[in-house]
């Protein structure tokens, strides 16, 4: 019984660890959603053309 506690307390530790942690930054070859190029169907309903 006190195993299976002693479990408990650390899987609730570790998953409480890890919800603090942050997202890794996006890769830095990907560009901002402002400049990247818009697909036919969107340039075709917008009237953008790029």
């Amino acid at each position: 019984m006190v195993t299976l506690l002693r479990l408990s307390i650390a899987a609730a530790l570790t998953l409480t660890i890890a919800a603090c942690a942050s997202a890794p930054p996006p890769p830095p070859d990907y560009p901002p959603p402002g400049q990247r190029a818009l697909d036919a169907k969107t340039q075709l309903e917008t009237g953008r053309r790029y």
